[in-house]
């Protein structure tokens, strides 16, 4: 099923970005509806601790938060996060309207947030930028969402896209930026889950699309990228991983160190976790450049289930021994941070 289609059929209208919302200069709560630009409100945030209220709308606009709205939170009106849509439809290879090149992979982001402390909740977040209606570009990582600000807290959130779907980052490689998403839905195909982020996703789902391609793996779920100094990557926790492919046919993760990055040291832990028969349980890690094996990296399981979680070839599972479990919960990650449901 093409993106598009997925996304139509939510509750109220279509809305361009530029229209402004009705806003009074000061409100702790700002309400945007069809006909209203979310990046409106957010430009109208004054102060710390403010509330952006989305309600049921298609909003197809490029939204950014700059790291001055400390404290947002920015929520769909009914709790249903398929109610509220964000969307746009960048990728890394899209030009930019202006001459100046191409967006990238960071630049094609649908929302960009650098605010430290913010909460998203009950809404989704979506690039519905296809490769095949593109077939002249190269660049096709299309972002749905490209979050760097320390403590930023996703709840009941719908992230949407295929390639590089959610991108968790840091302002610079020696801060340890953390990150927590509970209850999200995250879909996409090659490493829609990656960066270099503290980032914990605890009863999340993650779910591998379909690939009309005749090569394997078609994809796969994470690309870590953590700094060396960092002791916590991402850590996914009582989360289940299903998919659209066919059976084996994604890989759990692969590590990524960039190159303006060679030091780095991508960790990766899953525990307590469903996978479903789409991971390649045999080999379910896979290299990104023959240069730094996924064996020299920081990947580790810990009491999985499910057929993708099978051990046919321990070799190629490394798992955390209890002792090494206990170093590796919500709270060793965040720290002094409890985020709130």
């Amino acid at each position: 099923m093409r993106r598009r289609t997925l996304l139509t059929g939510v509750a109220g209208g279509l809305v361009a970005a530029g229209a402004g919302p009705a806003l009074a200069a000061g409100r702790r709560v700002l309400h945007v509806r069809p006909g209203d630009s979310v990046q409106a409100a957010v430009d109208a945030v004054s102060g710390p601790g403010r509330t952006v209220v989305v309600h049921p709308g298609t909003y197809r606009e490029v939204v950014k938060v700059p790291a001055s709205a400390a404290g947002l939170t920015l929520r769909g009106a009914t709790g249903d996060p398929r109610d509220v849509v964000i969307v746009y439809d960048n990728a890394n290879g899209t030009s930019r309207p202006d001459g100046s090149g191409t967006y990238g992979t960071a630049g094609s982001a649908t929302f960009t947030s650098a605010a430290p402390g913010l909460t998203v909740r009950d809404l989704t977040l979506a690039n519905d930028w296809l490769r095949a209606d593109h077939p002249e570009i190269t660049g096709t990582q299309a972002v749905a969402a490209y979050t760097y600000g320390d403590r930023t807290h996703f709840e009941n959130v719908r992230l949407l896209a295929h390639q590089d779907t959610l991108f968790v980052e840091t302002t610079a490689l020696d801060v340890f930026g953390r990150q927590y998403f509970h209850r999200c839905h995250i879909e996409g195909d090659v490493d829609f889950v990656f960066g270099r982020a503290t980032a914990v996703f605890e009863e999340c789902h993650f779910r591998t699309l379909p690939r009309d391609v005749d090569f394997t793996p078609k994809g796969m779920v994470f690309a870590p990228s953590t700094a060396r100094a960092n002791p916590h990557g991402i850590l996914a926790v009582r989360c289940r991983i299903t998919s659209g492919a066919e059976d084996g046919a994604y890989k759990l993760a692969r590590p990524w160190v960039p190159t303006y990055e060679t030091t780095a040291w991508p960790s990766l832990v899953v525990r307590d976790t469903l996978i479903g028969p789409g991971i390649d349980a045999v080999a379910p890690y896979t290299d990104m450049r023959a240069a730094y094996p996924w064996q020299s990296m920081r990947f580790r399981e810990y009491r999985n289930s499910g057929p993708g979680a099978a051990v046919p070839v321990p070799e190629n599972r490394p798992r955390l021994t209890s002792a090494e479990a206990r170093t590796h919960t919500k709270r060793t990650y965040l720290g002094d941070w409890r985020p709130r449901a």
